[in-house]
């Protein structure tokens, strides 16, 4: 059993949770690279798929990003005619924004392996396992990491 109170177990933690998500990953990465697109797309892509007429500000709240931080990516989407953008009649300063049906399916091409992925390794791990992975993957995205403080940052490793 994993005692992740210990540093050695705590730090083969971080570990496996960086080889999951590069594995997770690789194939929608894989594909998003031979269209010259990246992750940040394919989130892009994911959340507007979910939230028929999302507004820009709604996505830049749900990625957590800068308007500069986003301003790129989802032009690149909309020039490839992967993402529309509309103003609503009432209120013409909110941009809303849709997939178009070929950005559906690009969208469909990189989450769908994705949930199958997941829905074996949890039908796999069981019930139990499940709720405790859910219940992690909540309390690390909903609790920021705190900067280190300098004189912390500064010392040695254990």
């Amino acid at each position: 059993m994993i005692d992740v109170t210990t540093p050695p177990d705590l730090m083969a933690s971080i570990a496996l949770f960086y080889q999951a998500y590069r594995t997770y990953t690789s194939g929608s990465d894989a594909l998003l690279a031979q269209r010259g697109l990246g992750r940040v797309h394919h989130r892009v892509l994911y959340y507007v798929a979910r939230h028929p007429d999302l507004t820009v500000s709604e996505l830049l709240e749900r990625l957590g990003v800068s308007k500069q931080a986003l301003h790129a990516p989802l032009r690149q989407l909309v020039e490839l005619g992967l993402v529309t953008v509309s103003t609503p009649a009432h209120d013409r300063r909110v941009r809303q924004l849709a997939l178009t049906e070929p950005g559906r399916q690009l969208e469909w091409q990189l989450t769908s392996p994705l949930a199958e992925h997941l829905s074996a390794a949890l039908d796999r791990a069981g019930p139990q396992a499940t709720a405790g992975w859910l219940t992690v993957m909540h309390e690390i995205s909903t609790q920021p990491v705190a900067p280190t403080e300098p004189a912390l940052a500064a010392q040695s490793p254990p």
